[in-house]
């Protein structure tokens, strides 16, 4: 998800279209809840890109986890992607709080074939993470950036040794380096969530500028 202006724009256009066609393309089930996201949902612009899609499923193949969290489910294109690369039997546990968007979750998590891979919570992550019985090998946090460190807290003892936390949003349009006007409160959040993930021993980190950043850690 992604706040105000483009998140390409730290990238120069004409590199960053080259980079996406030289890469692999999205299923075409991908392309069809794309286009039906920006025709019936508010706020298009928060869906995970076919490119960063790309991305979140490559770093899953490589993982192969058994168990997934992901925190922000928007229209399940993330979710869909990340379980391209789960373990046969594993199964990716995903939470939004927007119940408006089950009915086009559902739509294509039927048509996929990680139908039965998928457990879908509504409602506050902050209350039902800790519900959840089970460990991770992957968590994807693209929730609301404000929370971020909160979420971290809860999910960081039940991360597996090795496994990996994808946060995104975390260069949030720029907004973390713009000395010129104080930060405003989300911007603050963001910019201590990213230094708590810097200092934290538990973790090794990488802050990768792509779209609007994503860090990638793993637990120690």
């Amino acid at each position: 998800m992604q706040n105000q202006k483009k998140m390409n724009d730290f990238i120069d256009k004409k590199i960053q279209e080259y980079v996406e066609i030289s890469s692999q393309s999205e299923p075409e089930l991908l392309k069809k809840l794309t286009k039906e996201t920006h025709l019936k949902v508010l706020h298009p612009r928060m869906l995970c890109s076919p490119y960063q899609g790309r991305l979140l499923s490559l770093i899953s193949k490589i993982h192969n986890p058994s168990s997934v969290l992901e925190i922000g489910t928007y229209t399940g294109y993330s979710t869909l992607c990340i379980a391209e690369g789960l373990k046969k039997n594993g199964t990716i546990f995903t939470i939004d709080c927007n119940e408006e968007l089950l009915k086009i979750q559902n739509n294509y998590f039927e048509r996929s074939e990680y139908r039965q891979n998928i457990v879908q919570y509504t409602g506050k992550a902050l209350e039902i993470i800790p519900k959840i019985n089970s460990f991770f090998d992957l968590v994807y946090l693209d929730a609301d950036k404000e929370n971020y460190i909160n979420y971290f807290n809860l999910i960081i003892d039940k991360l597996n040794p090795g496994g990996l936390i994808l946060s995104d949003n975390v260069l949030w349009s720029g907004k973390v380096v713009d000395k010129k006007t104080s930060f405003d409160y989300v911007t603050k959040k963001v910019f201590e969530f990213n230094e708590t993930m810097k200092n934290d021993l538990r973790i090794d980190t990488l802050v990768l500028p792509i779209r609007d950043g994503i860090t990638i850690s793993r637990k120690n």
